[in-house]
């Protein structure tokens, strides 16, 4: 929201209170406090008839500084609020000076500059990163209504680019922006979004996190160039100034703060083929997609249900439609006997016509309006109530829907919707309606997520949902929503993926051929390209099938290739997705992520890292041809064994098998030997393949259930030879395969054989150390 009418004058009809000077300060031991006042209080006839902002500061993590700014502090305090995980017994530093104060927390300090033009300023290991100047704090009256606002403004510094704020689809960078944090279902071709999240991170190595589930407004130097303002209704804003240095260490900072995301079953990272949603389909059907995909030798893992497997008018029920589906249990069965997962289509809505729906109003299960009527309306379905998830017992109803689904063999539910949640509107527990807004997602995922982690296991819970907000990322996986069957479409939803990454969500996936439309063969091949080199890989539409054959035979090849290759990634890809877990850094990740310090990284949204190895740079039009930028280095093409030289702009043309998917210098990738499913002994059979390595590197090779199964160091020696030294094989196989070098090994305890992409060494004995070493030093 703009408050300011150009560089001098205020809007009009809006009153603001700005503090210029700090007053006095309040230490304690914990907490550093200060009283801002908008005028200089230094004679006692100013000390009347005054306004003043309290603004405090505190540490609940190292390197973590919280920041709460009020005018008046008596409203009543309703929720919901985000869930933080801050630390009573963090450490902190605080110091009063005759000129500044300053609180410490890690490498992270504030200093408060006393005087008549007070600022506060954040460093971190001794370098600026941002400061809240003079008039930068606010507090705003729009006086034809009395409504009020909290503002801050902090500096953006010459070459500062923004990221994050949920998943969005315009331009990747945020500078020049407007976003007002407030979940919508607009598809991915607006500025509105389904994932909203207060959080936006810097290049400049900080972050900052409002901890406002209601609408924050973000002007990101869109209304004075120089500032990244927010801003939120009421009399008070709290925020978190994050530090760390390198925007992945302020992502794992974040999600220590709000949540790490939990790990997905390995299953989930396979094939998901869908129904489509406005298609007609029974059971023959659907073992005509299965079967089809059998005969064509594509590895399918999980088979989705959407909307249409209920009765039409009355979702949600979470009954079968009988006259499509007379025999569900059977047909689930059968389909299991096929080896595959089952997931089913759900929301949170009670459609008039369910048979659920006068259940839920005799019970106050469903949100209410004032006057304590059921709130309804005829969008989605007619005459539908919304779950209300802040009612417990609502909570155990609905689950005991999905208990029914779930002993019949569903393994996962596709939670959709949850954005158009109305704010004229009572919840069971009092919750602010316009708090409960963005979070009723965080309530609507948590509430199926946490029942399947209980039902079926941690290491095997996963969602397929749409909409989220902060915290969100603890419940995996999200998708991007509807996007249309084009390559801009293609494109913004990449910007989205990546966005949210940069916003702790560690997983993301999305409709492969698009869900609009129908996508010509060409769009749908390099779709299928990039949808299988993402986390999670789903073919899904709306009108039309999204089976390849349907497209072309050729379609059919390629999904089958680009299937096997990343089942064949998946040693590496699940070792990736572990540490997403225990750092919040995202599979998928923007360049400017792994490469910080590459300033041509920056504004790079068409490509992005898989792990912190790989490269994919999809393909966006149908001459085959793409721009790429390969940061500074050698790279080698994983499908050619091609090595290319970074640090500049390439050009490329690539037919429907390929794309640049290039591997980074002094890298391990591990390559498993199964590629008919994504879930099975990553260790056995493994092929290490070094990239170029020049410092010591160390493998983990995790089971499909996370457990370590086999980890192998490799330590460069000063002559340039290796020594490869395996932990915990139990009795795994395994081989190196040694990519760019110009020479052949010689190698103790094992064997050299030449391969079509390097060398391959099999260990005699795969329990002992390999020492490898070489006639020169040639590696390129």
């Amino acid at each position: 929201m703009k408050f300011t009418d150009g560089n001098w004058l205020i809007r009009e009809g809006l009153d603001l209170i700005t503090p210029v000077q700090l007053f006095r300060e309040t230490v304690n031991e914990k907490q550093l406090t200060l009283l801002l006042a908008p005028i200089d209080l230094s004679e006692r006839a100013n000390q009347l008839d005054v306004s003043m902002l309290t603004v405090t500061y505190s540490a609940p993590l190292p390197d973590v500084i919280k920041v709460t700014c009020v005018r008046h502090k008596g409203g009543v305090k309703r929720g919901p609020e985000f869930t933080v995980a801050e630390q009573e017994d963090e450490a902190t530093v605080i110091k009063n000076t005759k000129t500044d104060v300053t609180l410490t927390s890690g490498s992270l300090q504030v200093k408060a500059i006393k005087g008549p033009r007070w600022t506060s300023e954040y460093v971190y290991n001794g370098q600026h990163i941002t400061s809240s100047g003079f008039k930068g704090k606010a507090h705003v009256t729009r006086t034809a209504t009395k409504e009020t606002f909290m503002r801050e403004e902090l500096d953006l510094s010459v070459g500062e680019t923004i990221y994050g704020l949920g998943e969005r689809f315009t331009p990747l960078v945020r500078n020049g922006q407007v976003v007002d944090t407030w979940n919508k279902d607009g598809g991915t071709s607006s500025e509105q979004s389904y994932k909203n999240v207060p959080f936006y991170l810097s290049n400049k190595g900080y972050g900052v996190f409002v901890n406002h589930p209601e609408n924050v407004s973000f002007e990101a130097g869109s209304e004075k160039v120089s500032k990244m303002q927010f801003s939120v209704t009421g009399e008070t804003l709290e925020y978190y100034i994050i530090g760390g240095g390198s925007p992945k260490k302020v992502l794992e900072n974040y999600t220590a703060l709000t949540g790490k995301p939990a790990l997905p079953p390995a299953w989930s990272f396979g094939l998901w083929l869908t129904t489509s949603f406005t298609t007609d389909y029974d059971e023959q059907t659907v073992n005509t997609f299965v079967d089809g995909m059998a005969e064509r030798h594509i590895p399918l893992r999980v088979f989705h249900f959407d909307c249409f497997w209920m009765k039409a008018l009355q979702w949600c029920d979470f009954q079968w439609d009988k006259d499509v589906f007379p025999d569900p249990k059977g047909m689930l069965s059968r389909l299991k006997e096929k080896g595959l997962k089952l997931s089913v289509w759900i929301n949170p809505y009670i459609a008039q016509a369910s048979p659920l729906f006068d259940e839920a109003v005799e019970k106050g299960y469903l949100i209410k309006k004032k006057n304590g009527d059921v709130w309804q309306w005829d969008k989605w379905q007619p005459g539908m109530g919304i779950v209300d998830f802040t009612n417990a017992q609502a909570c155990h109803w609905y689950i005991s829907h999905l208990e029914k689904l779930h002993k019949m063999g569903v393994d996962s539910f596709k939670t959709d919707f949850g954005e158009r949640i109305p704010t004229d509107v009572v919840f069971y527990d009092g919750s602010d309606p316009m708090k409960m807004h963005n979070y009723y997602a965080y309530l609507y995922n948590q509430v199926v997520f946490q029942w399947l982690e209980k039902a079926r296991g941690k290491n095997d819970a996963v969602l397929f949902a749409r909409s989220s907000t902060a915290g969100g990322q603890k419940f995996p996986v999200h998708w991007g929503g509807d996007c249309d069957a084009s390559y801009v479409s293609m494109a913004e939803s990449l910007r989205g993926g990546l966005s949210l990454g940069l916003s702790g969500f560690g997983f993301w996936s999305h409709d492969i051929g698009g869900f609009e439309s129908t996508a010509p063969a060409d769009l749908y091949k390099r779709w299928i390209a990039f949808g299988l080199l993402s986390s999670h890989s789903r073919l899904h539409g709306s009108k039309s099938y999204r089976v390849p054959w349907i497209y072309d035979e050729e379609a059919v090849d390629v999904l089958r290739f680009f299937t096997s290759l990343k089942h064949s990634l998946m040693p590496y890809l699940y070792q990736q997705a572990y540490e997403t877990t225990k750092t919040g850094i995202p599979m998928m990740r923007a360049m400017m992520l792994e490469f910080p310090e590459d300033p041509a990284c920056d504004y790079v949204d068409r490509q992005y890292m898989l792990g912190d190895a790989l490269l994919v740079a999809p393909i966006f039009n149908e001459e085959g041809r793409v721009n790429y930028y390969l940061p500074k280095g050698t790279w080698t093409h994983l499908l050619t064994n091609e090595t290319v030289e970074g640090g500049t702009w390439k050009e490329g043309h690539y037919d429907y098998f390929s794309l640049p998917l290039f591997v980074r210098s002094d890298a391990i990738l591990p390559i498993g030997d199964n590629i008919a499913k994504p879930d099975y002994d990553y260790a056995d059979n493994v092929t290490c393949h070094l990239f170029g390595l020049q410092t010591n590197k160390k493998v983990t090779i995790r089971d499909a259930h996370g457990k370590i199964a086999l980890t192998l160091a490799v330590n460069v020696n000063i002559d340039g030879s290796y020594d490869v030294i395996p932990d915990n094989p139990m009795n795994k196989q395994w081989q190196l395969i040694i990519r760019d070098m110009t020479t052949l090994p010689s190698v103790e305890n094992g064997e050299v054989d030449l391969v079509e992409n390097g060398v391959s060494i099999v260990p005699e004995d795969t329990s002992t150390a390999v020492n490898i070493t070489f006639e020169c030093d040639k590696r390129r």
